[in-house]
This record gives C-alpha cells, sequence and structure tokens, in this order.
C-alpha cells in the first residue's frame, strides 16, 4: 500500500509590506477551500517558527514575492536550488526557509521546496498588494492546486514517492502570466 505525500504550502512574506506579502494573502485564499490532505501555513517572516512543518514535509511549495526582472505580477515556478546565485528568479524568503531546513534538520533530508513567486511591483509600508499583484493571485491559487494535484498523482501511479523536478526550467525566459 502506498501512502500519498506530506505536502505543505508555505505562506511566505511581511504583510505590512504590500507586494512582500503575497504568500500570506494566498494561503489564507487557499484556507477558504483547504486542498485535501495538505497543510496550509501562513509563516510569514517567522522561517525557523516554521520548521516544524518542514520536518514531516515531503514537499513544500513556498508561495512567496520574487524577483525575476519580469514586469510586476508576472508568476514563477521553480525549485529552491542549492547555489541561488545560479538561479535567475530570487525568492525574496524561500531561500531562508531552505537554509534553515537544511542546517536545522539534521539526521533527516531537507524536503524539496519548489517557489511559487510574483514579481512585486512595491515593497512599501502598506497592508494591500498592488494591483497587478492582486490581479495574478488567483493565478497563483490556481497554479498552487495544480502543482500539488500533480505531486499528488504522482504519489498514488507510482510505488514510491518521488519528488518531481521543476514545472518550469527556466522562469526568467519562460514566466507564467497571470
Amino acid at each position: 500500500m502506498h501512502c500519498s505525500p506530506r505536502i505543505l504550502i508555505a505562506g511566505l512574506g511581511n504583510e505590512l509590506l504590500s507586494d512582500d506579502g503575497v504568500g500570506v494573502h494566498a494561503v489564507r485564499e487557499l484556507e477558504q477551500v483547504p486542498i485535501l490532505d495538505v497543510i496550509l501555513a501562513d509563516i510569514g517572516t517567522a522561517v525557523l517558527h516554521g520548521l516544524h512543518y518542514l520536518e514531516t514535509a515531503d514537499h513544500v511549495l513556498a508561495i512567496d514575492a520574487a524577483r525575476g526582472g519580469q514586469p510586476p505580477g508576472t508568476v514563477y515556478l521553480f525549485e529552491a536550488a542549492e547555489d541561488a546565485e545560479a538561479l535567475s528568479v530570487v525568492s525574496i524568503h524561500a531561500m531562508g526557509l531552505r537554509e534553515a531546513a537544511r542546517v536545522l534538520m539534521t539526521g533527516r533530508p531537507a524536503p524539496r521546496i519548489t517557489i511559487l513567486g510574483v514579481e512585486p511591483e512595491s515593497l512599501a509600508c502598506g497592508m494591500n498588494l498592488s494591483p497587478p499583484v492582486r490581479a495574478a493571485l488567483p493565478g497563483v491559487i490556481s497554479l498552487a492546486r495544480k502543482t500539488v494535484a500533480r505531486w499528488q498523482n504522482v504519489a498514488r501511479h507510482s510505488t514510491s514517492v518521488t519528488q518531481p523536478g521543476p514545472a518550469i526550467a527556466c522562469p526568467s525566459l519562460n514566466p507564467i502570466t497571470a
């Protein structure tokens, strides 16, 4: 008998800094209609406080603001790489999540972390998302649900839990636009 993967969707960012809080806003939207067998966590900027969620996860989908040089509201989906310098798109907080897991989860490999990022327009003080990021939010929610469904489907059709590769190989050249 095969068990389903343990999946965490982590909302990252500071909701007091406009678009930086996109991950927090997204998790709150996802909580309205939760995904079966998925843990939703509003981690914000307290990455170390979210470490206990990582300890039991096989897959992590971290939703965060990400800089990739595309227009505000552009949505990216990419794997958190060991070498952050090699990425052309950089999540504002998810790399800290990956590093904390790697350093503090001794004796167990850190789960694979996939970033669902949104290009911010503003990181100024304010609790509202900018218009382009707000407009991208439904696409972010949809992509989060599709990504998790893909992971769950792969687990159901394999003999062991597998870690699928990135959905987009080169996000700076092939961003998802909402």
